[in-house]
């Protein structure tokens, strides 16, 4: 079963990787919201609604304000849409690997800015690497999926449980289960971060290292290791 995961999926496709990077940026979002600003920097849909309500409002500066953070995780899409073909190209390292440690600088970055300088600064930087992140890893071993938010995930359990019950589907209710255990992950990256933030203040991003440093390990040995050949291979869903 093992040979046939490692024939069939990349590492950067495992389902471990995306459980890692799940935790990763539940702990983000906890940053974020906890200690900077009080937002929730790995999606979009609140700052497109609160940008909304806002022109609703016929507050038009305030709501203005909201196309940094939006242009910050488009642009963070577009990057790493663009980056691939020439990293694939240098045959060293995946994007994927590179993209994990682009994050790990900026995270480690983020650690030293105070908490005096205006949030928007950290919350822009995050919106960009969250979107770059959601971008690049989109299915764990043939399955889709987004690690950097639990809409999808939570839809999928509820999925799982229906044609479970209803068509007695076992492939369906593995899944879902699957996808619990994102939600799962994310979920305690999310209160692990909490918890630190009172104690270690801005330096609690560190924290995120911790998961980052053991799906770098995994990409980096992979890369220069067992899929050294298959650099030029595209992960599923690209």
């Amino acid at each position: 079963m093992k040979a046939d995961l490692k024939k069939d999926y990349l590492v950067c496709e495992q389902k471990t990787i995306y459980a890692l990077l799940m935790a990763s940026a539940g702990m983000m979002g906890a940053y974020t919201y906890v200690l900077r600003g009080g937002v929730f920097c790995n999606a979009q849909t609140a700052n497109v609604v609160v940008m909304a309500i806002s022109f609703g409002k016929g507050d038009w500066l305030g709501g203005l304000y909201f196309l940094i953070p939006i242009s910050a995780y488009l642009l963070g899409a577009f990057v790493s849409e663009i980056l691939p073909s020439p990293v694939r190209k240098l045959g060293f390292l995946r994007f994927d690997t590179c993209l994990i440690i682009f994050e790990t600088v900026v995270l480690l970055i983020i650690g030293f800015i105070p908490l005096s300088v205006p949030h928007q600064v950290v919350q822009v930087i995050v919106n960009f690497i969250a979107s770059m992140q959601y971008n690049t890893f989109r299915q764990a071993e043939g399955i889709p999926m987004a690690t950097t938010f639990c809409t999808n995930h939570i839809r999928q359990i509820g999925v799982g449980l229906a044609k479970a019950v209803g068509k007695k589907d076992g492939v369906a209710m593995r899944r879902g289960l699957i996808h619990a255990g994102m939600v799962s992950a994310f979920f305690s990256g999310a209160a692990v971060l909490t918890f630190l933030c009172p104690l270690l203040e801005e330096r609690a991003v560190w924290a995120i290292l911790l998961p980052m440093g053991f799906v770098l390990v995994k990409l980096i040995r992979a890369d220069l290791g067992a899929e050294r050949d298959m650099l030029d291979r595209k992960p599923s869903g690209h």
